[in-house]
C-alpha cells in the first residue's frame, strides 16, 4: 500500500511539472522524472499479444552501474498502460491486471564456463582448496534438481597450447562435482601456465554457445570464469590477442577473473575480468572469492524476465506501456506499446 501511495504521489508530481498534454505523441513527456533511471530494463524480446488479453515481453535489469539485477518478483513491478482516452499513462492495479513471471526455459539459457589454472603451482602447493573452492561455486550456481536453463562446463590449463575439458556443459550438478573431485597431480604434463591461450580459446567456446542458441531462436548468456594463481610463462600468444578477444566479444558474454597470491598479474587480471576481479590473498580465503564470484555469476542468470499479465485495455493498435521495476530505493522502467485489437475478458496466465 505504502508503495502504491508513493507511486501514486510521484505519477501526480510528474503529470503537473511536465504539463500533460492530450495531444502529446510523447506520452513519456508526462510521466519519466529523473528518479527514475536507478535501474535499466532493456527488452529483448516483445511485447507480444495473445488472445484473449495477453501480453508478454522478456528483458533484462541491471543497475546504475550496468551490473546485473536478480531474484526480483511479481510484487517488484508495476504497470502503466495508455489507451485511446488516456492523455497520460495509467497505473494498472493487480486486480485489473493479473500478472506473472513464466518459466523461461524455451526462450533464455544461461552458461557458466569454469576455467582452472591446474599447472604445476596450484597442483603442488593448493590443489584440494582449490577443489573444495570450486565444489562451493558449482553448488551455488547449478541447482540440485536440473534446471534446462542453467548450464555448466569445466574447463583447466596448464602449459600446452590446449583447453583441456573437464567436464562438457551440463545441468547435472553430480557430475559437475564428480569433475572437480577427480582432479589429481598428475592431470598435468606442462607445469606452464598458458593463460593468455586459455582466454582466446574459452572465447571461440563462448561465442559457439551463443551462437548454437541463437540458430534455435532461444535467447542466452555465458559467464566464463578464470582462475589462476600465476600468469602467463608460456609467452605463446600475444596478451594483447588475450585483451582484444575479450574487448570484442559480445555484451551477452560476461568475463570475471579470480587470482590466488601475490604472483597474479593484475593488470592481466582487470583487463581479462571485464565484468569483475577478484583476489583471495590467501589460500584460507579462496573458497569465499569463489562464493562472491557466484553470487554474480547468480544475478546475471536470474537478471533476464519473462514477464506476462493480463490488459484490462478491449481495443486499440498502439497502446502505450510501461512496465517499472523496483528494488529496495531504485526504479527504473522501459517503455514500448502493444496492439490490443480483439482482446476481451478470459485472460488466464
Amino acid at each position: 500500500m505504502k508503495r502504491l501511495i508513493l507511486i501514486f504521489s510521484l505519477l501526480s508530481l510528474t503529470v503537473l511539472n511536465n504539463s500533460c498534454k492530450d495531444d502529446d505523441a510523447e506520452f513519456s513527456d508526462c510521466w519519466r522524472s529523473p528518479n527514475k533511471t536507478q535501474l535499466k530494463l532493456t527488452l529483448l524480446e516483445g511485447p507480444t499479444v495473445s488472445l484473449p488479453a495477453k501480453v508478454s515481453m522478456f528483458f533484462k535489469v541491471t543497475d546504475a552501474n550496468n551490473n546485473p539485477v536478480g531474484y526480483l518478483t511479481e510484487a517488484d513491478f508495476v504497470i502503466y498502460e495508455k489507451g485511446v482516452n488516456d492523455s497520460c499513462p495509467r497505473i494498472i492495479s493487480e486486480f485489473e491486471a493479473k500478472r506473472k513471471i513464466s518459466g523461461r526455459e524455451q526462450i533464455f539459457n544461461h552458461t557458466t564456463l569454469l576455467v582452472l589454472d591446474l599447472s604445476g603451482s596450484v597442483l603442488q602447493q593448493s590443489l584440494q582448496q582449490v577443489k573444495d573452492a570450486a565444489n562451493a561455486f558449482i553448488a551455488q550456481i547449478v541447482p540440485q534438481l536440473p534446471d534446462p536453463s542453467i548450464a555448466m562446463g569445466i574447463y583447466w590449463f596448464d602449459g600446452e597450447d590446449v583447453l583441456h575439458e573437464l567436464e562438457p556443459v551440463t545441468n547435472s550438478l553430480t557430475e559437475l562435482k564428480a569433475a572437480i573431485d577427480g582432479i589429481n597431480q598428475n592431470i598435468s604434463n606442462d607445469n606452464s601456465t598458458d593463460m593468455y591461450g586459455a582466454v582466446l580459446k574459452v572465447d571461440t567456446k563462448a561465442d559457439q554457445i551463443l551462437a548454437a542458441y541463437q540458430a534455435q531462436n532461444i535467447t542466452a548468456a555465458t559467464s566464463v570464469v578464470v582462475f589462476t594463481d600465476g600468469q602467463d610463462r608460456a609467452n605463446r600468444y600475444p596478451k594483447q590477442d588475450a585483451y582484444d578477444a575479450v574487448a570484442n566479444s559480445p555484451k551477452e558474454i560476461s568475463w570475471f577473473t579470480l587470482g590466488l597470491g601475490n604472483e597474479i598479474n593484475s593488470v592481466d587480471l582487470q583487463k581479462i575480468g571485464r565484468n569483475g576481479f577478484f583476489q583471495a590473498a590467501s589460500i584460507s580465503s579462496l573458497t569465499e572469492i569463489f562464493k562472491q564470484v557466484a553470487q554474480i555469476v547468480n544475478n546475471e542468470a536470474n537478471s533476464y524476465y519473462f514477464f506476462e499479465y493480463c490488459s484490462p485495455i478491449r481495443s486499440g493498435a498502439s497502446n502505450g506501456l510501461i512496465i517499472e521495476a523496483y528494488k529496495g530505493n531504485e526504479v527504473g522502467f522501459l517503455q514500448s506499446t502493444f496492439d490490443a485489437t480483439g482482446f476481451t475478458g478470459g485472460c488466464q496466465l
